[in-house]
């Protein structure tokens, strides 16, 4: 059960990180109050599954997991690029998730 909140943390993370995009500096009220939401939904969540996951993995897969969403949603809401490297290293990190989460009881 901690791995799907941590999950689900991580989907937050990605929420508010490309939030902050649509918030254009803070000055857009909606955006702002969602991006925030999203923050505190985000590092709750975080917290709970820390409770029994080692910290480092936990907070190593929560950032990974936001790194590799708001890349891949940068590609397809923003047209960021999509190249070879970027995809590569997107594959990189998810094995380094996949890694902590074999590794870890």
């Amino acid at each position: 059960m901690n791995w799907a909140i941590l999950v689900v943390a991580g989907l937050f993370e990605i929420g508010w990180a490309v939030g902050l995009k649509y918030t254009e500096g803070f000055t857009r009220l909606w955006p702002t109050l969602g991006t925030v939401a999203s923050m505190a939904i985000s590092v709750w969540l975080l917290g709970i599954a820390m409770k029994a996951l080692p910290i480092g993995t936990a907070y190593a897969v929560w950032v990974g997991i936001g790194a590799v969403g708001t890349v891949m949603l940068g590609i397809l809401l923003f047209d960021e690029p999509a190249n070879p490297m970027r995809l590569i290293s997107l594959v990189l990190i998810g094995a380094g998730i996949l890694g902590l989460k074999l590794a870890t009881a």
